[in-house]
């Protein structure tokens, strides 16, 4: 990406700014080894390639998070700690959301995921091959990186550009930048323990985590690793159609029948290393590389023994399905020669046949209970209440792998010819993630009693290749330069899952559904590996033509394969109004190009219908399909980049050691990248489905598609504060976002969907917090976060007619932690998240629906009070 480290940075500048920077990185750096760091003074990279700078000297703004800030706080993942200390980072559980609940959803300033653009160390990072069929309806069908592999242990601190970035680093920089810096000491190291479990009695989680430096200043390498795990916990109520059939006597229902909570997490292990070497005077080998993998399983909905259409009925719960196996297995030659046997003597056949079988009628929630005797007792006739006599809830989830490798050289050179030194940057990189999906406690129902109950629906695999070459120059003392050339190539592959999950078995012709139920594997027809490559080159200046003004110009052009070329720009500049407060902001186009997983990909999946009050199978198709197009009545539906114009403007202030920011910022969106609305499908679209081979569209309900057929714009404020208080630090941040959708086409965006992406995320985030030496050894820190009042579109669904459905009040939140340093670089912990334990409004739909008591879409959790200690050596 041509992002350079702090070092690199510094041979860039004039001796006099080289003097300057190395002296506030030490600044910096002995910061950062207090109690209280404060954030502003951090010297930051990302932004700019000049030398690095302060806070309130970037021309842009940037958050800064500190290792310090990720120790203080329970759990391990990363994204629920950048979420504590990040007001314009959100993410949630998603606790039925496909494979969104195995690579969660992140969103930075209102924006998808895929809008925002992830470095490490100032390398692009690859994204995650998940993408998001199901994601609190703002998510839906994004395709960004996965954040949750990077070990917090690992970060020397992580820096967020707020501001739109696609002219200096590509594609998805509309949201922001985030750079992860990793640690690169050489030497000493720390080890952590860090237990956990909520107040309710479950979740258990555990993190051991350890960092060491190894080699010199001229080799080096800094190791870090992760493993831990995290049990599952219950907020449900029963569903009260699963209570009824209990109190008729069906003892095999569980209690409850569905589960709301956070997934299973097992073998979850992390690994991260930063080296580098000098190889010269002047040339320098640098990079990094992971690797991790876990196990991640969630719940599904719950289907109902009696009402569940295609496995245990057809008419909505008034009788249960009864499967005709006459010709599809052994018994049915030997009933055919009873029946003649008995012709022939002239005796009175009785024996019931499949082929005169009805349907079992169900009355007050029991099945006829000679009828399904009868049934039971036949070998030609079946029923899955035979397999699931109490129903069935399937289990859902995936193992997943992500590696990376980035490897590089910078040096400087022609000193002598040109007067100042020249810096060149040649890296390479290439990542990977693979999902290979599970889903197991249900069945393919047109398979009748040869049905497995565990299926590999098949896997997802994502790979990114990245070239840089990057030169900068400083031309005068006032002017800076910087030019590259950059060259990607991103895949996506579908692999083909067992026969079983995707077969269109003997009894789909009798209403049984087709596929493992619960998420249809991927068929030959999804299957596929799909690439796409770009180039791009980039021109990049800084100049200051008066000493109180910074002016920051950038330009990109980049030609995508499949796509054709744009052009990007960004203009920034920072003013010195006085010693103590400076004028900033910014004004810049970008861009977003589609990845070649939604540009391709299948998706079918099993979701509840409230109005039907049944769960069906929707699909997301290929906006190319043919299907697409009877919709759309377009010939061509093939996705367009979206285009973006980002303007940030705000000031800072910095008065007798309180240092404060204040910016406004404004995102336009065009063509955005989105799933439709839900269209019901017409017979002659599931014919034409099936013959392209998409066998489990003979079940689909409904089925959605990707789109470029919307504008928004995506305006708020930041605020920040930081300020000294007696042996302590306090810092209050503040965060308004709203996104109103701006232009749309009614066929393929519905009210509902418009309402999601505007209104899924609380507007307002703010929080303050304090960190508090009491004595040489104790410490504690102290921390209030609000969320203001958010909509929950699947709460809505259950009962849309009533005013106020779906939504949710606001809430504060409240963490404490206290640290005693027993002796020499070893400390204890104790702390808690949400210490009052609260909770969000309560589902007043959930007994009479689905079961979940809160909404489940909550951007702080809905688990309650989480209580950790931790036990920490350092050397």
């Amino acid at each position: 990406m041509g992002m350079f480290t702090t070092v690199i940075a510094q041979e860039e500048a004039s001796d006099a700014e080289e003097a300057e920077a190395a002296d506030d990185a030490e600044a910096s750096e002995e910061e950062s080894q207090t109690s209280t760091p404060v954030r502003l003074e951090s010297l930051v990279v990302v932004g700019s390639r000049s030398r690095p700078r302060s806070i309130l000297e970037s021309p842009v703004p940037v958050d800064v998070v500190s290792k310090d800030d990720f120790a203080r706080q329970g759990g391990a993942d990363l994204t629920d700690l950048l979420r504590t200390l990040v007001p314009s980072f959100n993410i949630n559980t998603q606790p039925i959301s496909d494979a969104s609940t195995v690579v969660r959803p992140a969103n930075l300033r209102g924006l998808a995921p895929d809008h925002t653009l992830v470095l490490v160390n100032g390398k692009r990072r690859h994204r995650a091959s998940v993408i998001h069929w199901l994601g609190n309806g703002l998510s839906d069908g994004s395709q960004g990186p996965d954040l949750s592999p990077i070990p917090a242990i690992a970060l020397r601190q992580v820096e967020i550009l707020r501001d739109g970035a696609s002219a200096q680093y590509g594609s998805d920089a509309i949201a922001g930048v985030m750079n992860f810096q990793l640690k690169d000491n050489h030497e000493g190291g720390s080890f952590e323990f860090k237990p956990g479990i909520y107040q309710y009695g479950d979740g258990r989680q555990f993190a051991a985590a350890g960092n060491i430096g190894l080699g010199n200043p001229e080799a080096w390498t800094n190791l870090s690793f992760e493993y831990g795990g995290a049990d599952p916990t219950i907020r449900s109520v029963q569903r009260t159609d699963a209570l009824n059939m209990i109190n008729a006597g069906n003892f095999s229902v569980k209690d409850p029948a569905q589960i709301w909570g956070q997934p299973i997490v097992e073998n979850d292990f992390k690994f991260f290393a930063n080296y580098g070497a000098s190889l010269t005077d002047t040339i320098n080998f640098y990079g990094h590389a992971n690797y991790a993998r876990k196990r991640v399983e969630g719940g599904f909905y719950f289907r109902n023994p009696n009402t569940r259409s295609g496995v245990f009925s057809t008419t909505g719960g008034k009788t249960l399905l009864v499967g005709d196996l006459r010709g599809l297995t052994a018994e049915t030659a030997a009933w055919e020669a009873r029946k003649q046997e008995a012709e022939v003597a002239g005796n009175e056949f009785t024996e019931l046949s499949p082929h005169d079988a009805d349907d079992i009628p169900i009355t007050n929630h029991v099945p006829d209970p000679e009828r399904l005797q009868a049934v039971k007792s036949d070998p030609n006739l079946f029923t899955f209440q035979e397999m699931f006599p109490g129903g069935f809830t399937p289990r859902f989830g995936a193992f997943a792998w992500d590696s990376s490798v980035a490897v590089g050289v910078k040096g400087t050179a022609l000193e002598e010819a040109l007067g100042k030194p020249l810096t060149w940057d040649v890296s390479g990189s290439f990542g990977r993630h693979h999902a290979d999906f599970f889903i197991f406690n249900t069945v393919n129902a047109s398979l009748g009693p040869d049905t497995p109950t565990y299926f590999d629906p098949g896997d997802y695999i994502q790979t990114d290749y990245n070239l840089n070459f990057d030169v900068t120059y400083p031309l005068h003392d006032l002017v800076f330069l910087a030019s590259g050339l950059e060259y990607r190539d991103e895949g996506f592959e579908i692999i083909e899952g067992e026969r079983e999950s995707h077969q269109i078995g003997p009894l789909a012709a009798q209403g049984f559904t087709a596929a493992s139920n619960g998420f249809s594997g991927f068929s030959p027809v999804a299957a596929g590996n799909w690439h796409r490559s770009n180039v791009a080159a980039y021109l990049e200046t800084e100049i200051r033509p008066i000493d109180p003004l910074l002016l920051a110009l950038a330009v990109r052009g980049e030609q995508f394969e499949g796509f054709g070329s744009t052009l990007n720009y960004k203009v920034a500049a920072n003013y010195k109004v006085t010693e103590t407060m400076r004028l900033r902001g910014s004004y810049s186009t970008g861009f977003r190009a589609p990845t070649p997983g939604q540009q391709n990909a299948f998706n079918i999946t099993t979701e509840y219908d409230f109005a039907k009050g049944d769960l069906v199978n929707n699909g997301t198709i290929p906006s190319t399909n043919a299907a697409v197009g009877i919709v759309t009545g377009k010939e061509d539906n093939s996705l367009d980049p979206e285009t973006s114009n980002n303007f940030t403007g705000g000031f800072t202030v910095d008065i007798l050691g309180v240092n404060f920011t204040l910016d406004f910022f404004g995102i336009r969106l065009k063509n955005r990248l989105s799933v439709s609305q839900d269209f019901t499908l017409t017979a002659g679209q599931k014919t034409q489905l099936i013959a392209e081979g998409v066998t489990s569209a003979a079940n689909l309900e409904k089925f959605r598609f990707f789109i470029n057929d919307f504008d928004t714009t995506t305006q708020g404020i930041d605020f920040v504060v930081t300020a000294p208080i007696p042996n302590g630090n306090l810092i209050a941040v503040y965060n308004f976002t709203s996104t109103t959708v701006t232009d749309f086409n009614p066929d393929t965006l519905d009210d509902h969907r418009i309402r999601e992406l505007e209104e899924n995320l609380p507007e307002h985030r703010a929080g303050l917090t304090v960190v508090q030496s009491i004595t040489d050894v104790w410490g504690v820190l102290g921390r209030a976060s609000y969320f203001s009042g958010w909509f929950d579109s699947e709460d809505f669904l259950q009962n849309p007619d009533v005013p106020g459905t779906g939504e949710y009040t606001g809430r504060v939140i409240f963490d404490l932690e206290t640290t005693y340093t027993v002796g020499s670089g070893l400390a204890l912990t104790l702390g808690g998240r949400n210490i009052l334990n609260t909770y969000p409004d309560e589902n007043p739909n959930a007994a009479g629906s689905v079961g979940n008591k809160y909404g489940q879409f909550s951007p702080f959790g809905f688990d309650g009070a989480f209580w950790y200690a931790k036990v920490g050596y350092s050397f």
